[in-house]
């Protein structure tokens, strides 16, 4: 299947908005396999490997950034861990995992052809395309349990995953979930191109998501907001889930209005 190449930048996670696409492919700083590609409504491959000339980026995509944040933050130690990136699409948490320490990933996506071609050829991944997470038990993590997970899924509640999630993770489990409030927001509350700008129902969201973990076992250790903002512009946050330890007491309104106040 073919795309325009401004579509599947922001599709890749490699821009934040197709305004920032044009301007990167007009500007001639997009290779499309190790070629220059300067115009926007060129239909590019779906498994094609995009690079961006000059873009300080240490991950196949902007959302090994996420993760690099809540691993420092929340003090998150991979090395010679298994581990498993839900909802992996271009491999960005992926990228990230392997960079610090984790001895195998198993990349889950739903999706097919998405996982940068640095990753599919990386003998410590596991491409797990094709597949649901709702559908995954145990009996599918050949090489080992993962002990820890990252989650960033789209189109879904968070309370779809995580029950799936907490069976499979080893008894010392934890996890990084990606909260995003344009898919856990009724839909009276997502405004135009799908962005929720209200700090309100992002407390709201934030709370629910965090009382549901809890009711299914997990430990809340910690909380914090996305570096970046989701392809759309929405605000995101970063939750710290353990199977182990103690509960953390969590301001949700205070990283809230931090998140505001850095990144709108």
């Amino acid at each position: 299947m073919k795309q325009r190449l401004d579509i599947l930048l922001t599709e890749k996670n490699l821009v934040d908005s197709r305004a920032r696409a044009k301007a990167l492919i007009m500007a001639g700083k997009v290779l499309v396999n190790g070629q220059r590609v300067d115009k926007a409504g060129t239909l590019i491959a779906d498994d094609a490997e995009i690079r961006l000339l000059g873009e300080d980026m240490p991950f196949v995509s902007r959302g090994g950034l996420k993760l690099r944040k809540a691993l420092d933050v929340f003090g998150i130690n991979l090395v010679g861990r298994m581990a498993a990136d839900i909802g992996a699409s271009t491999g960005g948490f992926t990228d990230c995992m392997i960079q610090r320490g984790a001895k195998m990933v198993y990349a889950i996506d739903v999706g097919y052809g998405q996982l940068a071609w640095k990753l599919r050829i990386n003998l410590q991944v596991v491409n797990m395309e094709r597949t649901n997470i709702r559908n995954v038990t145990r009996k599918k993590f050949y090489y080992g349990l993962p002990s820890f997970a990252s989650i960033d899924v789209a189109f879904i509640s968070l309370e779809k995953v995580l029950p799936v999630v907490f069976d499979v993770l080893t008894d010392t489990g934890e996890v990084v979930a990606l909260i995003k409030p344009q898919f856990e927001a009724g839909r009276e509350h997502v405004g135009k191109r799908g962005v929720v700008r209200d700090k309100k129902i992002h407390a709201a969201v934030i709370e629910r998501v965090l009382k549901f973990a809890a009711e299914v076992g997990f430990k809340i250790c910690g909380l914090d907001f996305s570096p970046i903002k989701g392809p759309e512009g929405n605000i995101e946050y970063l939750a710290h889930l353990s199977k182990v330890g103690d509960a953390a007491d969590i301001e949700i309104l205070s990283v809230v209005n931090s998140a505001h106040g850095e990144l709108d």
